[in-house]
């Protein structure tokens, strides 16, 4: 499922912990699901160019945006989808490591030496080093 870019905004907003809920986490066998709610009242004070006129719901945040609103999530997480009746419900979803398309890091492989490999213009492909 792509996402239609012209449904995102360009301005966050900061909104604090207390003031949002996660709600429902569940998963299929290539993405994780989060639905997390904002407070009803805080949608009035969301500029209004966050919003899509045409269905009355917030439009699909960049990650900036949803982390100015105060969201914290790992990294990965992709604003995807707005529900229509409830429209402070934010669906958000993450690609399962298992489908994703390029590997995560190796976990044999800790962050000294990823680090050591680069600044010595080495690159690492299915555990083999290269030269770069």
């Amino acid at each position: 499922m792509d996402i239609d870019p012209a449904r995102r905004n360009k301005k966050p907003r900061l909104l604090l912990e207390s003031e949002r809920e996660k709600l429902d986490e569940y998963n299929d066998d290539k993405f994780e699901y989060r639905h997390v709610q904002l407070p009803k009242n805080m949608l009035k004070k969301i500029p209004t160019d966050y919003f899509d006129s045409s269905k009355g719901t917030l439009k699909l945040l960049w990650e900036e945006e949803w982390r100015a609103l105060g969201i914290t999530q790992s990294l990965g997480w992709e604003h995807y989808e707005v529900h229509e009746p409830e429209p402070h419900i934010l669906l958000f979803k993450l690609v399962l490591s298992s489908y994703a398309s390029e590997p995560l890091a190796d976990p044999l492989i800790d962050a000294p030496s990823i680090i050591n490999l680069l600044f010595n213009n080495k690159l690492l492909v299915a555990g083999v080093t290269q030269d770069i």
